[in-house]
């Protein structure tokens, strides 16, 4: 039997636009993306800070990224908001993206991988050619 939660995180999955890799986020942030990290702070201090990024603890996303909410940041301007959430793999984000779908922001997304993508990505490139994450 399939557990529970990998049937509600392919559910979701299915509802989300595209999923960027790693490879694809500076693209993103070029382009205007809001690029979120809500990892806990254990993890960001074990693993590094995204440069660029927002950090939001999951436990206020929703409030942080609503339009409506009197308690959003002011980079989302509205529901047309690009916006890709990064946990540590890819797993936690990917649902805190769908409930952001339900609230309207049909532009937002999570990053496949999650931060252990970003880690890969930049050890398989040499030193020098590393692009700024």
């Amino acid at each position: 039997m399939f557990p529970r939660i990998d049937q509600l995180l392919l559910e979701a999955r299915l509802q989300l636009p595209h999923r960027p890799t790693a490879e694809e986020l500076p693209a993103y942030r070029a382009r205007g993306a809001v690029i979120v990290d809500i990892r806990p702070i254990e993890q960001r201090a074990r693993d590094g800070e995204i440069p660029g990024s927002i950090v939001i603890d999951r436990n206020v996303l929703e409030w942080r990224l609503d339009p409506t909410s009197p308690h959003r940041i002011p980079e989302i301007a509205g529901n047309d908001q690009e916006i890709v959430l990064v946990c540590n793999q890819g797993y936690q984000s990917s649902l805190a993206a769908h409930t952001l779908q339900r609230l309207g922001l049909k532009r937002a997304t999570d990053l496949a991988g999650g931060m252990q993508g970003i880690k890969r990505l930049h050890s398989a490139e040499p030193s020098g050619e590393r692009e700024q994450i």
